[in-house]
């Protein structure tokens, strides 16, 4: 649960922040005649992503034994690296991303495009959506589909009430600082996913094991006890885990807090080299 309301936060703010800032310039601009085409492209985008959501629900029903543990497999893995490529691009785009969006809105409104704001609201949700969607069916196999979903619904109506409070209060939220925090848990969530999804392709023999079980703490904490279950669903926990399971997990876990790192040292150097200039 705790998972899938971390990542509908997280996508429902990114999508309440682009729909915020396209309604802002409308505003702004004395357009507001123009609101309705923005609310039906986020409505349009609600409604295919729900779709996708029960389409891949019903795929996943399908499948039983082998098939199952190489669909949940490949979820895991595929979620694991849309949720990288999306930890990438707010790292790069948080600083500009309020700019870019109140360029592409005013480029549609030159042409006076109903339908190109359509398009705008329409993509910028679906892209969340269909995220999302990713997310939770990779971590709804860790956790029973209410608890999964509760999640979900907890977290888009925490993205509705902060993104509220951004474009209609006078406090300040730090989203900085709320998008280097959520980064943080995101990586290791995502760390998760690829161990689970090596542990999946493991049991359908896709991927060798090469030593069954490295270890073998489950006496100690077992993950099949609610603690264990928790922490499988947050951080792909497993008591007795393959060779391959824990060096992919270990492989992605330091390799993209390094690579991190080292975007930021390198940004700092830029920038104080720009302030020197």
């Amino acid at each position: 649960m705790l998972a899938s309301f971390l990542l509908s936060l997280r996508e429902g703010l990114e999508a309440a922040l682009i729909i915020g800032i396209v309604l802002g310039v409308l505003f702004k601009l004395k357009r507001s005649d123009l609101k309705g085409a923005v609310w039906l492209g986020v409505g349009s985008a609600v409604l295919l992503s729900v779709a996708v959501a029960i389409a891949l629900s019903l795929l996943g029903m399908e499948f039983e034994g082998r098939g199952e543990e190489i669909f949940e497999g490949i979820v895991m893995l595929l979620a694991a690296g849309v949720l990288t490529w999306m930890i990438f691009w707010m790292h790069r785009s948080a600083r500009t991303l309020k700019a870019e969006i109140e360029t592409k809105t005013r480029d549609v409104l030159q042409g006076q495009n109903s339908q190109g704001l359509f398009a705008l609201a329409f993509l910028a949700v679906f892209r969340e959506g269909i995220e999302l969607v990713l997310f939770l069916l990779a971590a709804g196999q860790n956790s029973s589909p209410l608890q999964t979903l509760t999640g979900a619904l907890a977290g888009l109506v925490g993205a509705v009430i902060l993104g509220w409070l951004l474009f209609n209060s006078a406090r300040s939220l730090s989203l900085r600082s709320f998008f280097q925090v959520t980064n943080v848990l995101l990586i290791i969530f995502a760390a998760g996913l690829v161990g689970v999804g090596i542990h999946e392709l493991n049991e359908a023999g896709l991927v060798p094991a090469i030593v069954d079980h490295v270890w073998d703490v489950n006496g100690i904490l077992s993950d099949k006890s609610d603690l264990g279950l928790l922490l499988k669903a947050l951080v792909g926990y497993n008591g007795d885990p393959s060779l391959t399971e824990a060096l992919a997990y270990l492989a992605y876990l330091g390799g993209i807090s390094l690579t991190l790192i080292l975007r930021r040292q390198s940004q700092k150097q830029i920038t104080a080299t720009g302030a020197a200039d």
